[in-house]
């Protein structure tokens, strides 16, 4: 079975707004990678119901693993239990496994049990839970969708959970095998049909150019680079390619110097 692309949807006004600084970009990456696996797309969606309802609906339709964070509290603007709901067509319910759960965390810490806590109990229909090892108040799976809170504290080791409970079957399935250079004085419309002549001769491979206007230890430049995903015979397809791009650009005369 091959691995699903991975996403990732991040919800709440106060990121696109700019009152908060999205932490949950690197962080995801940082935890897929450790698991040989990588992250394919981001959305990032405000506190608006219509609009995440939609977003929902694309990646439902998909055969995509996603994991989302926010939106999943009681207040008037979290929306993101609804809209999943409502991308599905399915009934919002009252899991009484996550109720017990509020039930525990309200007698620990000696808040009345009141409609506004359960109301983080009521998920699509057929949902399963998630465990918060923070404070219990579980999220969500519906299919390949996992909802957590909007916290790091909460939403980073739920996704942990999430990737070691229900894909260890995906980890360390397809390794990324690399090869780069760093080419000087050279403008990358000359390199473009280079990159396009050898995509079209290995398919497997893809080509990436990363500009720089340099600094004080190191001149303008481009990390020109082939790059795969897979088994091991990837590897190979790779190191052929590269040593292609390296011929062509010899043959251009270009100046460059390897990457380790």
């Amino acid at each position: 079975m091959a691995v699903p692309k991975i996403g990732l949807i991040v919800v709440g006004d106060e990121i696109l707004s700019g009152l908060r600084q999205d932490k949950h970009i690197p962080a995801v990456i940082e935890r897929l990678t450790a698991r040989g696996l990588h992250l394919s797309w981001v959305q990032m969606v405000g506190d608006d119901r219509e609009f995440l309802t939609a977003t929902l609906k694309r990646s439902f339709a998909s055969d995509h693993i996603v994991l989302s964070c926010g939106g999943i509290g009681g207040t008037p603007d979290d929306h993101t239990r609804q809209a999943a709901a409502q991308a599905l067509g399915l009934p919002i319910v009252r899991h009484e496994g996550a109720v017990e759960l509020i039930r525990q965390r309200c007698e620990e810490s000696g808040q009345p049990l009141d409609e506004f806590r359960l109301r983080m109990a009521d998920f699509p229909e057929g949902a399963s839970l998630i465990p918060n090892p923070y404070n219990r108040i579980a999220g969500f799976t519906i299919g390949q969708h996992h909802f957590v809170p909007g916290f790091p504290v909460m939403a980073w080791p739920m996704i942990e959970w999430v990737l070691d409970t229900l894909y260890p079957q995906f980890h360390h399935r397809e390794l990324e095998y690399k090869r780069a250079l760093l080419l000087f004085n050279t403008p990358e419309a000359r390199i473009t049909p280079v990159m396009e002549q050898l995509e079209a001769q290995y398919p497997d491979c893809k080509l990436y150019s990363l500009p720089s206007v340099g600094d004080n230890k190191l001149a303008r430049h481009i990390e020109l680079g082939v790059k795969a995903r897979g088994d091991l015979a990837k590897k190979e397809v790779v190191s052929n390619a590269f040593t292609e791009l390296v011929k062509v650009l010899e043959s251009m005369n270009c100046e460059f110097e390897l990457i380790n």
